[in-house]
């Protein structure tokens, strides 16, 4: 069981073992830590110091683009353990008081700083209380005990390693690259089209999603392609890692490609195709390149595009020469990109899969769909939104048998508004008929969403009007909230 003494010992441990064992690098500190002591990270660098008073505020950990952070400094020995950097890397909010009492533990009054004085007799206090799970989660922790005479359980070195997130996945990382890679105001314009998260940054796996056998599949297949990347290029297998997410909006195409880089550990780019509007013109193609050029750069990693429609609608109209080349670069860009050569697996998702051509279809290898899920979905979506709910006479099934053409994310608006209608009443504990008022309630506001205000009845819309009278034309679901 964690304690504040033994975060903060941990700390002390991983900083004094890394900065005296020079074979270990970067990727052999934990993510907490390695944020820390990157060099021009905010909140965090090698030389910090701290005051001496307890009640010092931490510093910043701010992580927005373009703070003067420098890329290619990485970290230097040694680390500095103080009040500041403790406490960001544990969250312990007074690290010295945690430890004070030890005897192995001492603090310097003009810096700040922490230390062990006693390094042997801090790492037998701290093998007492550890378990095989912490110290694999800390691959500097896991070579220095391997095989340590005091252990009482096995730890791998290169296992720890290889589950640790690579420094190239970090927020700190990826800010740097940025920066370096957009130098002038006007590349940083092209950060408009584009959003990079970092897997630390998706709060979403694949354990929170209800998935089709078929997308299952895909998804295993896929993870087995990134993991045997060269033995695919070594048999001159390079045609793989180009997927398009097919279905109706909601039905988790976004989420599922979000989840995917937090499980695999790879950072996210998200382009909007619909993004490239007359703001750009004359500068499409331009930045259609530097999209890809980024994903390159961050590789490995996911390049999400969504709307991909959007390439068909412009290449049949009439629009603007700009955006037509834009579009051709496009799928230029698709071609010279591989998972295999570039480390970069390509996502295109579209909620029209009618409207695109035979050049965009024939870019991917492998089509997934999204279709609305069935009844035995829905109920399974359901045991998920609710894991961490109360309900009294909770039944999943009745509530699927009442959501009959629902997306997930539909579903998921029912439960928020069934939530926020009990709490108006000061009851945290739901009930079966909170559910199931909440799915009558949101049918009515989507036929009011989908109501033909010009042909439809417009006293439908005042007090006393007959939804369902207005509703009888039959309108389809179309629910615009892909999650």
């Amino acid at each position: 069981m964690s304690t504040p003494a033994l975060e903060v010992v941990e700390f002390l441990l991983t900083a004094s073992i890394y900065s005296n064992d020079r074979s270990l690098d970067e990727n052999d500190l934990p993510p907490a830590i390695r944020r820390v002591f990157w060099t021009g990270a905010a909140g965090g660098t090698n030389d910090d110091t701290d005051d001496a008073s307890e009640t010092g505020d931490a510093a910043s950990t701010g992580a927005g683009f373009g703070r003067g952070r420098r890329h290619r400094g990485g970290i230097s020995r040694p680390l500095s353990a103080t009040n500041t950097t403790i406490r960001e890397a544990t969250g312990v909010d007074r690290p010295w008081n945690a430890v004070s009492d030890l005897m192995f533990t001492e603090r310097d009054d003009f810096s700040g700083s922490i230390s062990l004085t006693e390094r042997d007799l801090a790492e037998r206090w701290y093998l007492e209380r550890t378990d095989a799970d912490r110290i694999q989660a800390n691959p500097t922790l896991a070579k220095h005990f391997e095989g340590h005479e005091d252990l009482a359980f096995d730890v791998d070195y290169e296992a720890a390693r290889e589950q640790n997130r690579p420094i190239q996945a970090d927020r700190v990382w990826i800010d740097g690259l940025l920066q370096e890679y957009f130098e002038d105001e006007e590349d940083e314009e092209m950060l408009d089209l584009v959003e990079v998260r970092a897997p630390e940054e998706v709060d979403i796996t694949l354990d929170d999603l209800v998935l089709t056998p078929n997308q299952e599949s895909e998804i295993e297949k896929i993870a087995k392609a990134i993991e045997h990347r060269d033995y695919l290029a070594q048999i001159g297998l390079r045609e793989i890692g180009k997927l398009l997410f097919v279905g109706p909006p909601g039905t988790g195409k976004t989420s599922t490609a979000r989840a995917l880089a937090h499980d695999m550990d790879l950072p996210f780019v998200e382009v909007k195709l619909s993004m490239i509007t007359s703001q750009y013109l004359g500068e499409t193609a331009k930045n259609v390149d530097k999209t890809f050029e980024v994903a390159k750069r961050l590789s490995p990693c996911i390049l999400f595009i969504d709307e991909f429609d959007f390439v068909a609608k412009t290449r049949r109209s009439d629009e603007h020469a700009a955006l037509k080349r834009a579009v051709n670069t496009l799928l230029k860009s698709i071609d010279n990109v591989s998972l295999i050569q570039d480390d970069v697996l390509l996502i295109g998702a579209t909620n029209h899969p009618d409207q695109l051509d035979a050049a965009a279809w024939r870019r991917f290898d492998e089509i997934v769909n999204f279709p609305k899920p069935d009844t035995g979905m829905r109920s399974d979506i359901l045991r998920v939104i609710t894991h961490a709910m109360d309900i009294d006479e909770f039944d999943p099934d009745a509530v699927a048998d009442a959501t009959e053409g629902m997306t997930g994310s539909d579903l998921r608006m029912v439960m928020r508004e069934a939530v926020l209608e009990a709490l108006t009443e000061n009851r945290t504990t739901l009930t079966q008929k909170d559910l199931l008022e909440a799915v009558q309630d949101f049918e009515e506001r989507d036929n009011l969403k989908n109501m033909d205000m010009i042909d439809g009845d417009h006293e439908a819309l005042v007090a006393g009007g007959d939804l369902g009278a207005a509703s009888d034309g039959g309108h389809s679901h179309d629910h615009n909230h892909d999650h």
